[in-house]
């Protein structure tokens, strides 16, 4: 499938893409990111890999427009747990060995 990232473009298949990124660890995810095989990659790099070109010369948004039109699955913004952060009761009591109060 041809598609333009960067203002170069690029014939780009499903194949071609799962051999690029065959053997490539995955970085930690901040932003958006697409499932390529078993493994989640950030959207930047596969960029990278599958074009060969420096991650500030396209947008995140190029790449998961065309990922998504090779039929992979793109994903927004990951979800941040709730951080749950003890009060400074609970933070003493578990200092002192005794159960924490719960809050109702």
């Amino acid at each position: 499938m041809r598609c333009v990232i960067a203002r170069y473009p690029f014939d780009l298949t499903k194949i071609g893409v799962l051999d690029s990124m065959k053997g490539v660890k995955p970085e930690p995810i901040t932003g958006e990111s697409v499932t390529i095989g078993r493994r989640r990659y950030p959207v930047k790099q596969v960029g990278q890999i599958v074009t060969r070109q420096d991650r500030r010369d396209f947008t995140a948004a190029e790449v998961t427009r065309a990922m998504a039109r090779l039929g992979f699955t793109c994903h927004e913004h990951p979800q941040a747990a709730p951080l749950l952060v003890p009060t400074p009761l609970q933070e003493a009591s578990a200092l002192l060995g005794s159960p924490a109060p719960q809050d109702a």
